[in-house]
């Protein structure tokens, strides 16, 4: 492999300030010193023609020891680390002037917190890049392990044209963070301009496979040699994030109390309800009768995940919803990954490399096996709702036509599609609750399949129903819905209702 960066060490430097002393020893004694830093371009040239240079690098990184940099720059606001860089872009420039062509010297001076005091380590080559002043960034490249948890690497440059991206351990342009692959391996990024998208190779070749998702917009990186090493690389432009949906203010909640006639049975957990939905109480339909044929089916294929701000008085705090290995609700074969909604509407993803705030539309891959998607929710739901989790693997039911089912916290015969119903996902008063506590009613509708579709009908007054299509796009409110003029649901359509968006398949 070529070696796109060069990283050498000068060592025993009485001065680390003293840009003579590390340009070019003094004296003629050109074979009874060691190599400075003329020395080390002058013998890795960029371009060469047989022995002779033709071009010679024009980009060095010089690293000092923190504590020297820390001083310099306590002391005198980094003039010392600034005088550094020009007494050498001088030297360069008057050494090798004949072999930069029109390229520009340009040398930057960080700390290294590993350096001892007297030791200077540099770095140039042809993936070793400084910007020019006020040169806009052009991509930003970040890595993850999980797809949910991404840690900046470093940002790409118009005019930069490679970026080698590997460990910690120096050989490399940029390090990223959690680098499973040996030191060996490396990420090679290619930039051939703005009009040009960027490419992604792997260094050795063979070793890795490299492919690219167009769907989530990043690269996933495998070992051929290690089942368990992955990386996930996304190369996104500057200023190109997705636009979030506008928060929606924040209404009051309450638990609310409903009269016995009601058919939510007395005694039973409350029900938070938004105050400006409290409509009278509606007798309710009773449970599904049992019919032995079942040709239709009812799947909860994703969670709504919903404003907490509306339920602010309610003292729910927080809304974590965990996924276990098999990308299925639930830690209990261990976590790997978790979504959670704070009481300020904000949503985190939670792996094993942290948590971070994420936003729709978004696609989580914390397994090669599966993804989960989290999409935007249409402007008629932002009210209730900041985003809809599509689950890896839909959860349903198989249901008889001819009968009546009743879905809600009462409804034992479908209790298997209510995922949130535990005490460990919703966060509230300082202790666990049901999740369904909030947003969905003891009875909250009632479902028949026919011949034509599903006939809808709403029990309770407050419970919200909103019909998504097939593909998840918004149709319509259902506001008015009754025994006597049921909402009649297409086959394969969805149904949303508190946290859950349903599908009913003929």
């Amino acid at each position: 492999m070529p070696i796109y960066v060069q990283h050498e060490v000068i060592g025993k430097v009485p001065d680390v300030f003293n840009g003579e002393a590390i340009w070019q020893a003094p004296g003629l004694a050109l074979f009874a010193r060691r190599p400075l830093l003329r020395d080390l371009l002058e013998r890795s040239p960029r371009e060469h023609k047989g022995r002779a240079a033709t071009r010679c690098f024009s980009h060095v990184t010089l690293m000092l020891p923190q504590e020297e940099v820390e001083d310099d720059y306590h002391l005198t606001r980094g003039a010392k680390a600034r005088e550094l860089a020009q007494t050498l872009t001088a030297l360069h420039q008057k050494d090798f002037g004949d072999l930069l062509g029109a390229d520009q010297v340009r040398y930057d001076v960080v700390g290294a917190q590993a350096l001892p005091p007297g030791q200077i380590e540099v770095r140039f080559g042809h993936a070793v890049y400084l910007p020019a002043p006020g040169e806009k960034i052009l991509y930003n490249v970040s890595v993850s392990r999980d797809s949910a948890v991404w840690k900046p690497v470093c940002p790409i440059y118009p005019n930069q044209r490679l970026a080698l991206i590997g460990g910690d351990d120096g050989h490399a342009s940029f390090a990223a963070s959690g680098w499973p692959f040996g030191a060996d391996a490396a990420i090679l990024l290619i930039n051939d301009g703005p009009d040009a998208p960027p490419q992604v190779q792997m260094r050795p070749r063979d070793g890795f496979d490299c492919r690219f998702d167009a769907r989530n917009g990043y690269h996933t990186i495998t070992s051929r040699h290690d089942a368990g090493a992955r990386l996930l690389l996304k190369v996104g432009r500057a200023g190109a994030a997705a636009a979030a949906a506008p928060p929606a203010p924040a209404k009051a909640a309450v638990w609310q109390a409903r009269p016995a006639s009601h058919a939510d049975a007395p005694g039973q957990e409350p029900t938070a309800l938004p105050l400006s939905h409290r409509p009278p109480p509606r007798a309710a339909e009773s449970d599904a009768t049992y019919a032995p044929l079942a040709q239709q089916r009812v799947s909860v294929v994703a969670l709504a995940l919903p404003r907490l701000s509306r339920y602010r008085d309610s003292g729910a705090t927080a809304l974590e919803i965990p996924f276990d290995r098999a990308l299925a609700v639930g830690a209990g074969g261990g976590k790997a990954i978790s979504f959670s909604v704070d009481a300020n509407d904000e949503l985190h993803a939670c792996t094993e490399a942290g948590r971070e705030r994420v936003s729709a539309p978004a696609s989580f891959a914390p397994l090669d096996a599966r993804a989960l998607r989290l999409l935007a929710v249409a402007p008629e739901m932002a009210d209730r709702y900041c985003a809809t989790l599509c689950l890896a693997q839909p959860v349903g039911v198989p249901v008889a036509s001819g009968a009546r089912f009743v879905f809600g916290r009462n409804a034992a015969a479908l209790a298997a599609l209510r995922l949130l119903d535990g005490p460990g996902f919703l966060q509230c008063g300082g202790g666990g609750a049901s999740a369904d506590r909030i947003g969905l009613s003891r009875n909250a509708f009632s479902f028949e399949a026919t011949p034509q579709g599903f006939h809808i009908g709403r029990i309770a007054p407050a419970q919200a129903l909103y019909h998504l299509d097939e593909a998840l796009r918004f149709v319509a409110r259902i506001d008015e819905a009754g025994a006597a003029a049921p909402y009649l649901l297409p086959p394969g359509h969805h149904l949303v209702a508190g946290h859950y968006v349903l599908r009913f398949d003929v």
